[in-house]
């Protein structure tokens, strides 16, 4: 690999964390936000607890999650990591891809129908993010060899073939 392409992995990786660190924050503080939208609330402060949600998710919450995932995807090819502990966590992170889509789901709902819907219990989507974040960090810190799984060769090893597409020259 070229060299300073090698020299940028760390501030990758600093992207990579930070990016993680807002997404699933936020994610965690949505739902508790959202249970300050209560109908019986005065139509000025409603509107300031709505757009203080709409804000935190669309500027810092699904911002995060695009560095997140861009950042995360240079990692896997710069550091050429093809090892099954990665696609375990990459079926984990399209659970907490899932509960981001959910709770922008009732962002939105909320925003639409202010005196008709009423978002879940706190507990719910909090359990929803919490759950695949502790089993990401988890995947990442221990590195476990998963060899109980039985992965198919071209998952776990770099093909070293051109892609199946042009590639345009300048």
């Amino acid at each position: 690999m070229i060299d300073w392409l090698l020299s940028t992995v760390p501030m990758v990786k600093l992207a990579h964390i930070a990016g993680l660190t807002l997404w699933c924050g936020g994610l965690l503080v949505l739902p508790v936000m959202l249970a300050r939208h209560d109908p019986a609330v005065v139509a000025d402060d409603y509107r300031l607890i709505r757009r203080a949600t709409h804000l935190t998710y669309t500027t810092v919450v699904t911002p995060a999650a695009v560095l997140t995932v861009i950042a995360g995807t240079w990692l896997i090819f710069m550091r050429e990591v093809f090892v099954p502990w990665l696609y375990a966590k990459l079926a984990f992170v399209a659970l907490l891809v899932a509960a981001h889509a959910w709770i922008g789901h009732i962002v939105v709902k909320v925003a639409e129908e202010p005196g008709e819907h009423r978002p879940p219990h706190p507990v719910l989507p909090v359990l929803a993010v919490l759950s695949p974040c502790l089993v990401i960090l988890t995947l990442v810190l221990a590195k476990p060899t998963l060899g109980w799984i039985a992965f198919p060769e071209w998952l776990t090893e770099p093909r070293g073939v051109q892609l199946p597409l042009d590639v345009p020259s300048r």
